[in-house]
């Protein structure tokens, strides 16, 4: 099985190759060549003897898109997209990149079968960001998306072109909603959404982090591991039971920024605690109260994606995967 994973240098994409690498086969069939993308080199995976491609290229012109679909991978992961913050703040770069780059990719797909046929699956990492105010308490599978941001809108115009396309049978597609991934490892980078991650990953290990938003913020959330895990069951799957409505809501945690605060008291100590520093941010708070924080994702659960139940489960699914198990 080739598969391409575009957008592999990020920290998903990272976590998945390691992850197909480490189970070395996905729907039952062995994984045998692994081709990379992203904008930046992605790291090679170690332990692989398949045969692995690095491309370093940018999905939104075509012709780079063309290029990655030639060889014909048999599934392709597209997680690549330009984070919300940036979207907001660099209007042209955020449509070029995440409505431009998926529209590039599932036109190179549809084209690349005109010559013979070719119908890979595509798993698309879209966001609960399509959603926006007044919200439902949950938010159940056919609640309308009316996005309050430029990243939300892209992400659900690519959601119906990859329904669209899927209709045509030029691929068989699924979106993953993600909810906010948290612990994410690693540097702060420019999603507004950063900071639920940073006031969790930086006082565990003895460095300080910003809140910008008030502790009673709500949001819905899951582990990198859960999300790596959403992936590949979305590879792996019958996309039959999903008909025309081919994009699914994650499951996922609601959960204040106080219950993060409490769980990191409960397994780091009030010390830990004492290095968050508030200092609110309009531009964050703005863009976070248009974001949807309680979801019934019965589609999904039905299908057999799963996530964790509490905080205290995603902050040791962090120190487990990336601190070696332990508090430094």
């Amino acid at each position: 099985m080739h598969i391409l994973i575009i957008g592999a240098a990020g920290m998903i994409g990272r976590k998945l190759v390691a992850r197909l690498v480490r189970d070395s086969e996905l729907a039952g069939q062995q994984v045998t060549e692994l081709t990379l993308s992203d904008v930046v080199d992605s790291p090679l995976p170690e332990g692989f003897t398949g045969k692995t491609t690095n491309v370093v290229t940018d999905l939104s012109y075509p012709s780079n898109a063309q290029r990655l679909v030639s060889s014909r991978p048999d599934i392709i992961f597209h997680l690549a997209a330009v984070v919300s913050g940036e979207a907001e703040s660099d209007f042209e770069k955020g449509y070029r990149i995440n409505l431009g780059g998926s529209g590039a990719l599932f036109e190179a797909i549809r084209t690349e079968g005109q010559q013979q046929p070719y119908r890979p699956r595509v798993v698309f990492c879209s966001s609960i960001a399509v959603f926006g105010p007044p919200f439902a308490e949950p938010i159940h599978d056919d609640f309308i998306t009316a996005p309050q941001t430029s990243y939300g809108t892209q992400k659900a115009m690519s959601e119906l072109m990859l329904a669209d396309y899927s209709r045509r049978g030029f691929f068989d597609g699924i979106g993953i909603r993600l909810p906010t991934i948290c612990v994410r490892p690693g540097k702060p980078n420019a999603a507004a959404s950063g900071f639920f991650s940073n006031i969790l990953r930086e006082p565990l290990v003895g460095q300080e982090a910003v809140l910008p938003v008030d502790e009673s913020v709500r949001h819905w959330f899951a582990s990198p591991r859960a999300a790596i895990g959403f992936l590949l069951h979305g590879a792996s799957i019958d996309l039959q039971q999903l008909g025309t409505r081919r994009t699914l809501n994650m499951p996922g945690l609601s959960a204040t920024v106080a219950d993060e605060i409490e769980a990191l008291r409960q397994v780091a100590g009030e010390k830990a605690v004492r290095l968050i520093r508030r200092e609110p941010d309009e531009r964050i708070i703005k863009i976070v109260d248009g974001w949807p924080y309680d979801f019934a994702p019965e589609r999904a659960l039905a299908l057999g994606f799963v996530a964790e139940k509490s905080f205290s489960e995603i902050i040791q699914a962090h120190i487990d995967d990336e601190l070696e198990g332990r508090l430094p």
